[in-house]
């Protein structure tokens, strides 16, 4: 089956590709503050035709930039650093304390400065004496428990802080343990450990442009010490189409010349070339613990089929290199298509910008063991998403939240990565969002940057999302600003609740069980449980079921269903099981009596589900019957027991709550994937028409 790379090398991968996203920035401003400059210049000194000749030959000057960063990528790459392991390891130290006032003690009243020196008589005298040494006492007493409340405030905030620590140092021990862990699994050559370590050295790679794509899925053989790899390659609109810019005076515009198309697809080919062997150079480079003796390599992109017209991925290029003669390659002096297609005898597609494939060699799905891939998936962990895709997701959140709302460039965005504006007047109005996926606490440094963006954007509020959570500083610092905090936690609820997907790690893939219906499809059990029996319907069961018996908490009366469905359909009429049709014309799916603490229970023979069944679907509604005026607030610590065929709980399911005026809710469906394994995926999308509603969004037609 195919998963996602959930190892903490991905948060550090991040921070890197930030702090070059930031680099690159901060270059570009400079760069354009000294073109405003230059530009001012020449408007106050030359005249209007002299300005404009001017920019015309700076934008032509950008382009023939451009293209000498492409002929240059492959030895520009060649002269980064490689990727190391103990790159990854971070310091012991957590940020100081800082009490700020809290650290200066209240100062007491000096009894020197409250001394009476004069008066008209004796008894003046001694009266004012009298009331200055009443004013020096309350004045004491009242410093004095200044004083304690300013000790009981710092020895309070001090043990916040040294929990706060405490907590941050055990994450850096984790993480430098996990550190440990993933090289020694390099050593042992266990092949989890050897994609999430390449994978993270091509993804956290400074020797990328930020424009190029970096999406790979990988396996590893460890009998043979070959990685396995699908790298995803730049389009053809990577090459400009201007090659340069001429002011015609007569006019007064600028003429574009084009690049001549055969100079394109040249250099289109080359970039190709020099991508796919950059890839083997940053592999190999990595390797400092001799895990690869060879690199099967197949370059991709995203786009249609010449010859069918269907989506999908075009592979471009294909390569075997072995360690020992890609040792002897001198990559910096080489012609890049030549290298591969002659010294490596490697493919590359003749035409690439009209998108001819090349067969490829060897898939990572062929290797046998589990994909690690950077891409799409149904329920994307969101640790390992890239950080454009997450962004992304953060904006559909807020779209299904009723905003608008759209990602920013991925440069000069002021710090800003979605731009959300609330239509709701009053509390409404212009947001500007941060995420940052991170598995360790945000610091707070992150939140007074927020503030000061919030500042200079005019915006009515900010927002930090993150897969992790913040620390005291943060919230102490939020408190009573126009900031929202946004923990992972908090974030999954709010992708579950509008419709969306997304979890964090693998552990919540099922909701905590961690059970795969895969693994129970075919279980039958040695023994059972002490006072289990097996169902009693009447009828024969299947060979090989599993019964999936549900409960919750609430006095509500609900009618739990399954519909078998090829992606959101359901196959049929027949195929929808509830208390009118107990069961699928195959008997592969069927209605039980529930037994013991479950409310509810349905048998599903998974091999036995039709082979066009992808998705096994498990809903609740209300019983109008019953409750006609009820919802499903009531419905809480819903949960799903997987059981074998001799009632033997395999693990649990948990299921999201209930909400009001929501009438039905699709608890989650069992999805197939590749091989024919089965894997559940939390629900959580609930309808206020109830039962009729949720079929009929399935494609039941309702009379």
């Amino acid at each position: 089956m195919s998963r996602r790379s959930t190892g903490f090398v991905g948060v550090w991968a991040e921070v890197q590709r930030q702090q070059q996203r930031q680099l690159e920035a901060e270059a570009r401003q400079r760069r354009r503050a000294e073109q405003q400059t230059l530009a001012y210049q020449r408007r106050a000194a030359q005249s209007h035709r002299q300005y404009r000749q001017a920019e015309a030959q700076r934008r032509t000057d950008e382009l023939d930039a451009q293209v000498a960063a492409l002929q240059g990528l492959l030895a520009a790459g060649c002269r980064t650093p490689p990727f190391r392991a103990s790159s990854l390891l971070r310091p012991e130290e957590v940020e100081p304390f800082a009490p700020g006032p809290l650290a200066q003690p209240v100062r007491m009243p000096d009894a020197g400065q409250y001394q009476v020196q004069s008066g008209w008589t004796a008894n003046r005298r001694a009266q004012a004496q009298a009331e200055a040494r009443a004013r020096f006492e309350h004045d004491w007493h009242a410093a004095q428990a200044a004083e304690a409340h300013r000790q009981q405030q710092l020895a309070a905030y001090q043990r916040q802080y040294q929990q706060w620590a405490d907590v941050q140092l055990a994450d850096v021990r984790r993480h430098n343990a996990g550190v440990a862990e993933v090289t020694e699994g390099v050593r042992r050559l266990d092949p989890d450990a050897v994609i999430e370590y390449f994978s993270a050295a091509l993804y956290a790679s400074t020797a990328w442009p930020e424009d190029l794509p970096r999406q790979v899925a990988a396996a590893y053989d460890p009998a043979a010490r070959e990685l396995v790899l699908d790298w995803e390659l730049p389009g053809f609109d990577i090459v400009p189409e201007v090659k340069s810019v001429r002011y015609v005076a007569g006019t007064d515009q600028d003429k574009e010349s084009p690049r001549p198309v055969s100079q394109r697809r040249a250099l289109y080919r080359d970039v190709l070339a020099q991508c796919m062997l950059l890839v083997l150079h940053e592999l190999f480079a990595a390797d400092e613990l001799g895990a690869l003796e060879a690199v099967t390599l197949n370059g991709f992109v995203d786009g249609h089929d010449p010859t069918t017209g269907r989506p999908g991925q075009i592979f471009l290029a294909t390569v075997m290199a072995a360690r020992s003669s890609f040792r002897e390659l001198h990559l910096a002096q080489v012609e890049a298509g030549s290298c591969l297609s002659d010294a490596l005898r490697g493919q590359l597609s003749a035409r690439p910008d009209q998108l001819t494939p090349v067969r490829t060699g060897r898939r990572p799905q062929d290797v046998g063991n589990r994909v690690v891939a950077h891409g799409g998936d149904e329920e994307p962990d969101l640790y390992a998403m890239d950080p454009i895709a997450f962004e992304n997701l953060v904006a559909e959140l807020f779209r299904a939240m009723g905003m608008q709302a759209v990602t920013t460039q991925r440069s000069g965005d002021g710090g800003v990565d979605v731009d959300a504006l609330d239509p709701a007047p009053i509390r409404g109005g212009k947001i500007v969002v941060q995420v940052k996926r991170y598995r360790n606490t945000v610091p707070p440094t992150a939140v007074r940057d927020l503030y000061g963006t919030v500042q200079d954007a005019g915006a009515n509020k900010g927002v930090l999302v993150t897969t992790s959570g913040f620390g005291p500083g943060s919230h102490t610092f939020a408190n009573g600003k126009p900031l929202e905090l946004v923990s992972g936690p908090q974030l999954v609820d709010l992708l579950h609740r509008h419709g969306l997907r997304g979890r964090l790690g693998e552990g919540e893939r099922a909701g905590g069980g961690g059970a795969r219906a895969a693994g129970a499809a075919g279980v039958t059990g040695s023994a059972g449980s002490a006072g289990a029996a097996r169902p009693d319907t009447g009828d024969r069961l299947p060979d090989d079921y599993n019964v999936l018996g549900m409960s919750w908490t609430g006095s509500v009366a609900l009618d739990v269903c399954a519909l078998v469905c090829a992606g959101n359909r359901v196959l049929s009429d027949e195929h929808f099981v509830f208390f009118n049709n107990p069961q699928t014309p195959d008997g592969s799916v069927r209605t039980l009596p529930a037994t013991g603490s479950d409310k509810a229970a349905i048998c599903v023979s998974f091999d036995g589900l039709p082979e066009r069944a992808d998705r096994f679907v498990l809903v609740a509604a209300v019983d109008p019957e019953v409750n006609p005026d009820a919802d499903l607030s009531g419905f809480t610590d819903a949960r799903i027991r997987l059981l074998d065929p001799e009632m033997t709980e395999l693990g649990q399911l948990e299921v999201s709550d209930g909400r009001p005026r929501e009438t039905a809710l699709v608890l989650g469906s069992f999805r197939r994937r590749a091989g024919g394994d089965w894997d559940f995926v939390l629900g959580g999308k609930g309808y206020t028409g109830g039962l009729m509603e949720l079929v009929q969004d399935h494609g039941i037609e309702v009379e």
